[in-house]
């Protein structure tokens, strides 16, 4: 397990959990690439548009950083993305955890820092993991600084943009992440209020994170009346720019041209042919602040709430089938000479004539012997794979192996084992268990684990959790039978499901996934078989008990339970 830092902004579960100290993921500082901040003078003057306050000019200017200064003797700044209005952000190194991390950094003088600060530390206490963690809020030395996470596998949708709109699947899945996101936020009393393409980032398991939660706000001065219906107006724009590769306004911004100026908001499927209707309707509910709506009959979106219960109603949208590719077609090889050769371009082979039939009697008994011979090879034959075939109708099972003498019949094939591309939590509600540390339980290193937090009563999670869980990514479709899950704790006992799901962050409630199985024990190894296969490329464990034990370093004596290795098969 990672060493806790002493400095980070600790936040506590309101099921007794003792206070952890927000995490976020690794990653080593060699070789870090990050997409920069895209903050320039005309993007802030075109994209910020009825939520802006003025900008604070009397700040104090920041003080003279540069490349490998060090804050409080653990992060070393390695490359300043963004200077801008009295404040910097960098790409930095923690040496103590030896991963990336980002810095937002101001003079303690300036007049939006005690905001930031109370930004960050709100942040830092919603612990979703769609949003980009707040590590550290500090005043020191007369700076004020935030640390984040910083993701090396991410990138902005800035740069998925610039070469091409995305697909609908692709355009689905951000809208129905970011909107349940924001939803989760809002009601935590958080807002973004600046959800700009810059701010959005897609993982390599396709999953959307959001970056600056309230902090992007507060170092810009950023404030609004109606913060919901501000970032679902930006969700839309998002949506908007992501199905046509144009911003929804008349100004250019994010390197996105805008709109013919003089022609007023128009829906993208007029902007742009073959963009799925029901995305585009979505988009100008949600842009219903420039009096934009999706038709007569379908009310606007004020709130992102309402805008994940629109998505609800739509069909899904599925990802497009992969595109067959046809096999090489091989060249036809003929028998010359005695020997197997490909016929060269162009060339004729000659025609060979066939060899005079046997006219004597010798000849004629001869062919007749040869006719018998096949004829009893083909009957003997026949009769064989019609015994082998009765045979295996008989045994009542497909999935066993047989043999002619019947050595290894009924004998079931050996299931194989299934590799594990990814994880990710799985929050119904409430905060989190360990996101960061998914990793741990497909790693193949029995000492490494994730573990939930600690709970007062047990072992049911209910009526504090209905559950906690982790959703894996097998790479593509595969029929999943079983599962052998490695337990920290023993005692008590230990309850866990196996459900299919649609994607990393599952679109439908447990209730709608197809359980594969479901488990008990009281040890520590828990091993999950269902009846049949099902075929799935996302995998859901869900577990509904835990055992109860005794003090574990940092983890009080409690209902808590940990996994330290996973295997699928198949």
């Amino acid at each position: 397990m990672a060493e806790r830092s002493t400095s980070a902004v600790d936040v506590a579960d309101n099921s007794g959990d003792e206070p952890l100290t927000a995490k976020a993921e690794q990653a080593t500082a060699d070789g870090v690439a990050q997409t920069r901040e895209r903050d320039t003078a005309a993007d802030e003057d075109a994209a910020e548009k009825k939520t802006d306050t003025p900008t604070d000019r009397g700040a104090s200017s920041p003080p003279e950083l540069h490349s490998g200064h060090k804050l409080a003797r653990r992060y070393r700044l390695e490359e300043c993305v963004t200077r801008l209005d009295g404040f910097s952000s960098w790409r930095a190194v923690d040496e103590k955890l030896r991963r990336a991390v980002g810095v937002h950094l101001l003079p303690a003088d300036h007049p939006r820092a005690r905001s930031v600060l109370a930004a960050a530390r709100s942040s830092a206490l919603l612990g979703d993991p769609r949003f980009v963690q707040v590590l550290d809020a500090v005043e020191e030395n007369d700076l004020v600084y935030v640390v984040h996470e910083w993701l090396p596998d991410a990138t902005e949708l800035t740069t998925l943009l610039a070469s091409a709109p995305l697909e609908a699947h692709d355009a689905y899945q951000l809208v129905s992440q970011v909107s349940q996101a924001m939803a989760a936020a809002h009601r935590e009393g958080l807002a973004h209020l600046r959800l700009t393409p810059s701010a959005v980032l897609r993982t390599s398991t396709g999953q959307y994170r959001i970056r600056g939660l309230a902090v992007n706000a507060a170092l810009r001065g950023i404030s609004s009346d109606t913060p919901q219906r501000t970032d679902t107006e930006a969700i839309g724009a998002l949506l908007y720019a992501s199905l046509t590769q144009r911003w929804p306004y008349e100004d250019d911004a994010y390197g996105l041209s805008g709109l013919p100026k003089g022609v007023g908001l128009i829906a993208p499927d007029q902007v742009r042919a073959g963009v799925h209707r029901g995305l585009s309707e979505l988009a100008m509910r949600a842009l219903v602040n420039d009096g934009a709506t999706a038709s007569r009959q379908e009310p606007p979106c004020t709130t992102p709430e309402e805008l994940v219960k629109a998505i609800g109603e739509m069909p899904r949208i599925r990802p497009p089938e992969p595109a067959f590719t046809a096999p090489p077609e091989y060249q036809r090889t003929t028998y010359q000479q005695g020997t197997y050769g490909r016929t060269p371009p162009g060339a004729t082979q000659p025609v060979q004539a066939p060899p005079p039939p046997l006219q004597s009697r010798t000849g004629r008994a001869l062919k007749w012997a040869v006719s018998a011979l096949l004829i009893a090879a083909l009957g003997l034959g026949s009769w064989q794979l019609a015994d082998a075939l009765m045979d295996r109708e008989n045994s009542g099972d497909p999935g066993t192996s047989h043999t002619n003498d019947g050595g290894d019949k009924g004998q079931p094939r050996p299931k194989k084992p299934i590799s594990v591309k990814g994880a990710q939590e799985f929050v119904v509600e409430g905060r989190p268990q360990s996101p960061e540390t998914v990793g741990n339980t497909y790693d193949k290193d029995p000492a490494t684990l994730w573990r939930t937090k600690t709970f007062k009563d047990g072992p049911q999670l209910a009526p504090y959790k209905p559950g906690v869980g982790i959703v894996y990514d097998l790479g593509s479709e595969q029929n999943v039978s079983e599962a052998s899950i490695g337990l920290r704790y023993g005692g008590d006992r230990t309850k866990a499901a196996l459900y299919a799901t649609d994607s990393l962050t599952p679109s439908t409630g447990i209730e709608s996934m197809k359980k594969i199985g479901t488990a008990t024990t009281s040890g520590k190894e828990l091993k999950i078989a269902g009846k049949k296969s099902v075929k799935s490329r996302y995998v859901l464990l869900w577990m509904t008990e835990v055992p109860n034990s005794g003090t574990d370093g940092y983890y009080g004596a409690g209902f808590k339970q940990g996994i330290t290795d996973v295997k699928f098969k198949g």
